[in-house]
C-alpha cells in the first residue's frame, strides 16, 4: 500500500474536523460570551529510511577527516490533530443599558449554581432578577457572590445597581442608597485553555485549569482583577474575516489531499494493469 494513500486519508480527517470547528465558531458569531476553538496539526511519526551519521577522523594527535556525516532519511506518514484550543482573548463590548446586563473587563469569569448546587464559570453576563429577587442567568441558574451564595436582592429596594467591584448598591423608598452586603463573585484561573465547555456558554473546572479546582472558595478568596461594567455584554471573539480565511485554506488543504487519494489510486490501478 502507498504511504501516500495513507496520508492523504489523515489529511482529509484532519481538514474535515478544522472545517467543523469553523463551522461552530461562526455559528457562535453572535452568542454572549462565546470563545472561539482553533485546530493545532501534527505530525504523526516518520519512517525511517536511513540513520544519521557523525563524521569519521583519522585516530592520532593530528586527526584528518575521512568521511563526513549523513542527515537522517525519513518519510513522514500523515497527520493528525494535536490540540483543539479554545481561544479566551476578550470579546467587544456592546452597551445595552439594562442594569443586570454584566460585562467582564479584564481576566475572570462569574460563577452561575444550578438547581444541583454544581457550579459552573461564564462570561455570559446576561443576567435577569428572577420573581424572588434571584440573579439568574437565562437558563434559571443563581449567580453566585463573593462569599459562594446566590445572590437575592432584597425586596425593600425600589431600583438598584451595580458597581465595578460587583457590590450591589440598593435605593430605598426615601432615596437614600446604601451597600447590599452583596457581591457579585468573579474568579481567575490559571489555565482558561484547560477548562471544559459545557454548554450554555458555560465552563467547569479541571485539573489542568487550576490547582484549586476542587475548591471553588479558595478561588472566591483570591479573587480576579476584572472590572464589572454594568450595562453591557461581552460578544463573541470570534472574527468572520478570520473565519473565512481559514475556511478557505481549510477547503484547499482537503482538496489537496483528496487530490493525493486520487493520484495514489491511479498509481494503484497501473500496478495492477502490469499484469495484463
Amino acid at each position: 500500500m502507498l504511504r501516500s494513500l495513507n496520508s492523504g486519508v489523515s489529511g482529509l480527517k484532519g481538514f474535515q474536523t478544522k472545517l467543523d470547528v469553523i463551522g461552530n465558531n461562526i455559528a457562535n458569531v453572535n452568542t454572549v460570551g462565546f470563545k472561539k476553538g482553533r485546530v493545532v496539526f501534527e505530525d504523526i511519526f516518520s519512517q525511517t529510511v536511513k540513520g544519521a551519521t557523525g563524521p569519521t577522523q583519522t585516530p592520532g594527535p593530528n586527526p584528518l577527516p575521512l568521511s563526513g556525516g549523513t542527515n537522517p532519511i525519513q518519510v513522514g506518514l500523515g497527520t493528525r490533530i494535536g490540540s483543539i484550543d479554545t481561544l479566551h482573548t476578550p470579546g467587544s463590548p456592546t452597551t445595552t443599558n439594562i442594569g443586570t446586563d454584566l460585562y467582564l473587563d479584564g481576566d475572570g469569569f462569574f460563577v452561575v449554581e444550578d438547581a444541583a448546587q454544581k457550579q459552573f464559570l461564564t462570561r455570559a453576563g446576561n443576567f435577569t432578577l428572577d420573581s424572588n429577587n434571584n440573579l439568574v442567568n437565562q437558563n434559571g441558574m443563581f449567580v453566585v457572590g463573593q462569599d459562594g451564595e446566590p445572590i437575592n436582592v432584597p425586596d425593600k429596594y425600589i431600583t438598584f445597581s451595580i458597581d465595578t467591584n460587583g457590590r450591589i448598591i440598593g435605593v430605598n423608598p426615601d432615596g437614600t442608597s446604601e451597600d447590599s452586603g452583596f457581591k457579585i463573585g468573579t474568579i481567575a484561573v490559571d489555565n482558561p485553555k484547560g477548562l471544559l465547555k459545557a454548554g450554555g456558554s458555560l465552563y467547569t473546572l479541571t485539573p489542568n485549569a487550576d490547582a484549586d479546582a476542587g475548591d471553588i472558595a479558595a478561588l472566591f478568596t483570591e479573587g480576579s482583577n476584572a472590572q464589572i461594567i454594568s450595562g453591557a455584554l461581552e460578544m463573541s471573539n470570534v472574527d468572520l474575516s478570520e473565519e473565512l480565511t481559514e475556511m478557505i485554506t481549510a477547503q484547499r488543504g482537503f482538496q489537496a489531499n483528496a487530490k493525493i487519494i486520487t493520484v495514489s489510486d491511479s498509481i494503484l490501478e497501473e500496478l495492477v494493469n502490469l499484469k495484463r
